[in-house]
């Protein structure tokens, strides 16, 4: 019960931000629902094919299309009152990845990978809906530009491995782990850590 709350809450999280990206595209509604819909799934697709968990989780529980559903319709109702948060797009993406992050490296360990499988699954489980989000909207995806985003996912899925050596339960070194993701990206951004820029600038 508690994983498939933390499910839920990253398949909410990601799809408001699909649908917040989408409406700034001003996609119609079909294309809003279709950005939300591989926003809040395209990781865990990603994820499950990977460890041959077929057919993937949304094919097999309509919960998540039926959460998506809801979610693009609460979006597109209430979308002027979400604008009113600052940088509403970034907060729902940032919870997202923190979501997603540790639901990629429970799938890992259920897999019986190793960590660094785990993180690495982990990773790509917060970051390939976001990369396919901004692919669909003609943009370049935030992970390859200088952004911290999927080195958050990588220092908190570690950390998350970290925890689980202290004398605490297991839930809360997984919910330590998901604070740690989406601390990173809220301090990369509020004080504008970057990574290197490998291309020189012209004088």
């Amino acid at each position: 019960m508690f994983y498939q709350t933390i499910d839920i809450l990253g398949t909410v999280a990601f799809a408001i931000s699909g649908v917040l990206v989408a409406m700034e595209k001003r996609l119609d509604l079909f294309g809003v629902l279709i950005i939300a819909f591989v926003t809040a799934i395209g990781g865990g697709t990603l994820r499950d094919l990977l460890i041959g968990n077929t057919p993937v989780v949304w094919m097999r529980d309509l919960t998540y299309v039926l959460t998506i559903a809801i979610t693009v319709v609460f979006g597109v109702i209430f979308v002027n009152q979400l604008k009113y948060f600052r940088k509403s797009l970034f907060l729902f993406d940032t919870i997202g990845i923190g979501l997603y992050t540790m639901l990629g490296i429970e799938k890992g360990l259920q897999a019986e990978l190793s960590p660094i499988m785990c993180i690495a699954l982990g990773t790509m489980t917060a970051s390939f809906g976001g990369v396919l989000r901004d692919i669909l909207c003609n943009e370049i995806p935030v992970i390859f530009r200088k952004e911290i985003y999927a080195t958050a996912c990588i220092l908190g899925g570690a950390s998350y491995f970290l925890f689980t050596k202290l004398p605490i339960e297991s839930n809360y070194a997984y919910i330590a782990a998901i604070s740690v993701v989406i601390v990173l990206r809220l301090l990369a951004v509020r004080f504008g850590i970057r990574l290197p820029n490998i291309y020189r600038t012209e004088s």
